[in-house]
């Protein structure tokens, strides 16, 4: 029985082992996956915050009427929900489901027709078994923001508050702080508040935004112009920010995962080692007490 015993331990060290061996690879992959698109997003902020910059000027002194700053009384809302493809991931898809759900059930609760729209297999399939409306999805961004997917989502959010199928577009996403931290956030897309746009400035964009521009050409044209590009490069950023946040999550759980697998390696070699000390001692108890019978 003991060395049956051993046997079984054996097999559960090298299974455990496999399985420490394959998370490892995993915190590798998406630790380099976090390198590339941390430093993405850290790259497309200057040219953001630049734009923000410039917009906030414009609105501040231009008395413009754009549809995207068009205020309707909210009938109905979408939900732009941002989740990754893919699992592994820890609590990460839980906690941004966990505030989607919650957002859309207060939203439907105030009689206001509420609609889905998904970024990631797991929201697709979290609201779609629970029988919400999904008014579009994208299941193969695969964890990769670019300047096509950014332009995709938002000429479809835009589209559908442009042509008043929606009032009001919403945004839930994981928020990047830091590789252990990402925030669940709820916030407003559209319309485009003035104000919001200036709500993220620094003391030195302060600074800058005392300065006198010369536009040409005029303001009312360089407006339209920069809005859409503001609300793509926006939309391009939340979704450099959930993805960031998406790989930091699975590094970090991967991580977790393969420390837990070193505990149970040790444990389990362990109590094998005790099974073998066991063994042996049996085997020599019953030598000595055949030659003390002989």
């Amino acid at each position: 029985m003991a060395g049956a015993g051993v046997k079984v331990l054996n097999t559960r060290i090298r299974s455990v082992k496999s399985t420490q061996q394959i998370t490892k690879a995993m915190k590798m992959v998406a630790a380099a996956k976090l390198a590339r698109s941390q430093g993405k997003m850290l790259a497309a902020r200057p040219y953001s915050q630049k734009l923000t910059e410039l917009m906030t000027e414009l609105a501040g002194k231009a008395e413009i009427a754009h549809p995207l700053f068009d205020v309707r009384p909210v009938k109905s809302r979408l939900y732009l929900v941002i989740t990754s493809d893919k699992g592994l991931c820890g609590s990460y898809n839980m906690n941004v489901l966990k505030l989607a759900q919650k957002t859309v059930d207060a939203s439907i609760a105030e009689g206001i027709e509420t609609q889905v729209y998904a970024v990631g297999r797991k929201v697709a399939e979290f609201f779609g078994k629970r029988g919400y409306t999904v008014f579009d999805k994208h299941t193969d961004f695969g964890g990769e923001a670019n300047s096509e997917r950014g332009n995709l989502v938002g000429n479809t959010a835009v589209g559908a508050f442009v042509d008043a199928t929606f009032d009001e577009v919403r945004v839930v996403y994981a928020s990047f702080i830091s590789t252990m931290t990402q925030q669940p956030v709820d916030q407003a897309l559209l319309p485009i508040a003035p104000d919001a746009m200036s709500s993220g400035e620094t003391e030195e964009d302060e600074k800058d935004s005392n300065l006198e521009y010369i536009w040409e050409p005029s303001q009312e044209e360089m407006f339209a112009t920069l809005l859409p590009l503001y609300l793509k490069n926006r939309v391009f950023m939340t979704l450099s920010e959930a993805f960031t946040s998406e790989h930091a999550a699975r590094m970090t759980s991967m991580s977790a995962a393969t420390e837990n697998a070193g505990e149970m390696i040790d444990a389990l070699t362990l109590q094998r080692n005790r099974e073998r000390q066991a063994t042996i001692t049996s085997e020599l108890l019953d030598i000595v007490g055949g030659a003390n019978a002989l």
